[in-house]
């Protein structure tokens, strides 16, 4: 090859890999920023690919910002000093609705005005970092540090798919933006998993394992976490300011490449500020990232200026801190109650403690395994989460405060109720009570039969249900429908009387037209919930017929599989479980569903999974419609899906359909295939 020639294929090589650059660039952005990939993650890998081998064989090529830099280079030995430019200061805080109306009244004081816009945004519970960028591209990372001189991360920071290495045009020289770096609660919980089984010790909490993470003298390391960052504020820039408000400079950032968190909101108006604020205080849990608070400012940079700062705090924002959901206490022992289906589910004993507003006694504590992995023993100082209605867990043991008089914990051999042998399913985490008759089994089955997702029969709480079995006026919820010939008996009972036995009754006798899928619900059959119990009524259409089905005539509903098919054969293969059947039958209870069955129409043959809102139709109507004209509707995308129905807000099921070549369908493109089907839509 000439020279000539050498240096034609050096320009196209050059050309092509700024080309697959920008792809992969803006492939990066819709998948990590925007949540709304374009193309399978085949497609992306070939890119990738593609420009690995050019970089390859032309290293000189090779550029920091460059994609395949972002997996990690090689060790630093040391982190080093950043010096920051301005400052990254502290928030003052407001612990409630009065400590942020006198934050405003200051304000207004000092500014001599009554009114002005202001900007909430989610305070996310990670590590703040500091980024600056020279002529479009990420130079220096650094955290807070002491607010004055911060560590330099950049290049772990470089690994975090969703700070962006090359910026889009219109961004000054040189200029500065800070931010979170987070990591998700589902990621946390899957890299403590892995910490655990491999011996190591576990993270307290996902702000924890986000600073831990990125505090890594190996970027392969960060790079190997599941780490995100939300940018929220402009630090300093070279060139006059971009925008006017704080507002329009997140919407300028944003169209830089940032990722800017979606649930920021503006005001007129403190009242409204202030239900912004409790809102997010019940809501808080609904995320998959961790937020203590929201931090005001005022919208108004000119204005930001003019008030400026007092000591490390600035006076024109302050952070609404949300209760805490954390606390520390000590761990009496662990004790083992029996579930319904005869799990035995050990939950810790605490010293009461306060945590969000409520006194926490007792907390779960999952099975053995779990146990183990964290190394909770009985006399550790724990830390116990309680996030929103959900059980208050034990988050782990703080080791620096054992005294060497702590005890490891084992699952009893014996259930604690019935002393049946306890048994253990290979492959699966619980031990069970095998005794269908044990008397804390049928307790838990009778709750669980009454309950809303159930027969909804009201009346019948925890201590009414443990007086009836107590009695023997049931043995289970089959008897309940005999219980009409018992009232004096029931008006017996202390505190119950005439009237209360009048509507016990009542509801029981309502609960008979309950539709087949919560009938199925409240036999209790294990790993068959709500969902399941929908598509096993609608595809059987009695509960005759799905107690004549084979496994694999069970396994052939979208959504079930092995687990749930042996779970359905084996709970049908008991004489009790069908003589509980021949009683709901006995008092005419329903037992079918005419909503569907195995019905055939146009649809036959064809599973759809709907995702996301619909315009034209709600999405109860879509999966009715499917129903009712022979089709099967999911409830998650699989191999077996034919098409993933994807409205407005999907999810994540889009996702999952690209991975596995599904085909999606808009909303009119499914009335289309409707349509041709012979389906007409109102």
């Amino acid at each position: 090859m000439t020279v000539k020639d050498e240096t034609r294929a050096f320009q196209q090589a050059k050309l092509r890999v700024e080309e697959l650059r920008s792809q992969v660039a803006y492939h990066e952005h819709r998948y990590f920023v925007l949540d709304s990939p374009e193309i399978p993650d085949a497609e992306f890998d070939a890119l990738m690919a593609e420009l690995r081998d050019l970089e390859a064989a032309h290293p000189e090529l090779i550029t920091p910002d460059s994609p395949t830099q972002r997996v990690g280079g090689a060790p630093v030995e040391t982190f080093g000093i950043v010096q920051h430019r301005v400052p990254l200061l502290s928030l003052a805080n407001a612990f409630s609705a009065d400590d942020v109306r006198a934050w405003f009244r200051r304000v207004c004081n000092m500014v001599e005005r009554d009114r002005f816009t202001l900007v909430c945004e989610p305070k996310i519970d990670g590590l703040a970092v500091a980024l600056v960028y020279e002529e479009g591209r990420l130079q220096t990372a650094a955290t807070r540090g002491d607010g004055t001189r911060g560590e330099n991360i950049t290049q772990n920071v470089r690994t975090i798919r969703s700070i962006p290495a090359k910026l889009a045009a219109g961004a000054p020289p040189r200029f500065e933006v800070r931010g979170e770096i987070y990591m998700t609660k589902s990621g946390f919980e899957k890299l403590n998993y892995e910490r655990g089984e491999a011996g190591l010790a576990l993270f307290a909490s996902p702000r924890n394992s986000a600073a831990g993470s990125v505090r890594q003298l190996d970027p392969k390391v960060t790079a190997s976490r599941p780490l995100d960052a939300f940018l929220y504020q402009l630090g300093w820039h070279d060139d006059g300011a971009p925008r006017a408000t704080h507002w329009e400079t997140l919407q300028w950032l944003k169209s830089l490449g940032f990722k800017v968190n979606p649930n920021i909101a503006r005001f007129d108006e403190l009242d409204d500020v202030i239900a912004f604020c409790e809102q997010w205080t019940g809501k808080r849990d609904s995320l998959d990232y961790e937020i203590d608070g929201i931090v005001i400012k005022i919208d108004d940079l000119a204005l930001q200026r003019q008030l400026g700062f007092v000591g490390r705090e600035p006076r024109w924002a302050v952070a609404f801190k949300f209760p805490p959901t954390q606390a520390t206490t000590k761990l009496l022992r662990i004790d083992v109650n029996v579930g319904r289906t005869g799990t035995l589910n050990p939950f810790a004993a605490l010293e009461p403690v306060r945590i969000a507003g409520a006194t926490v006694k007792l907390a779960t504590l999952h099975n053995e395994d779990d146990i183990r992995r964290k190394d909770i023993r009985q006399g550790d100082t724990v830390i116990v989460q309680r996030a929103g209605d959900v059980i208050p867990q034990v988050v782990g043991p703080v080791v620096s405060k054992r005294t060497g008089k702590e005890r490891r914990f084992s699952m009893p051999k014996r259930c604690p109720v019935c002393k049946t042998p306890v048994v253990r399913n290979p492959g699966e985490a619980a031990y069970y009570c095998p005794n269908r008759q044990c008397p804390a089994q049928r307790f838990r089955l009778l709750e669980h039969f009454v309950g809303r997702g159930a027969m909804d029969i009201e009346g019948i709480g925890e201590s009414l249900a443990y007086l009836l079995l107590e009695r023997g006026l049931v043995r289970d919820g089959g008897d309940l429908y005999s219980l009409k010939l018992r009232r004096d008996e029931l008006i017996a009972i202390e505190r119950m009387g005439e009237k209360s036995v009048d509507h016990l009754l009542a509801s029981i006798e309502a609960s008979k037209e309950r539709p087949l899928a919560q009938v199925l619900v409240a036999l209790g059959i294990r790993h068959v919930g709500g969902e399941v119990a929908r598509g096993l009524a609608m595809h059987f259409g009695s509960i005759d017929a799905l107690m004549g089905a084979t496994a694999e005539q069970v396994m052939a509903i979208p959504g079930t599989g092995a687990k749930i098919a042996d779970s359905v054969r084996e709970f049908f293969a008991l004489d009790e479980n069908r003589a509980l059947v021949e009683k709901l039958r006995a008092a005419g209870v329903n037992l079918r569903d005419d909503s569907g069955g195995a019905r055939e129409g146009p649809l036959s043959g064809l599973t759809i999974v709907i995702t996301g809102r619909l315009e034209r139709l709600s999405r109860n109507e879509g999966e009715d419609l499917v129903k009712r004209h022979g089709g099967a509707i999911g409830s998650s995308v699989t191999k077996k899906t034919d098409y993933l129905v994807v409205g407005a807000d999907p999810g994540s099921k889009a996702a999952k359909a690209e991975k596995l070549g599904v085909a999606t369908l808009d909303e009119d493109a499914f009335i289309a295939l409707l349509a041709e089907r012979g389906v007409a839509v109102a």
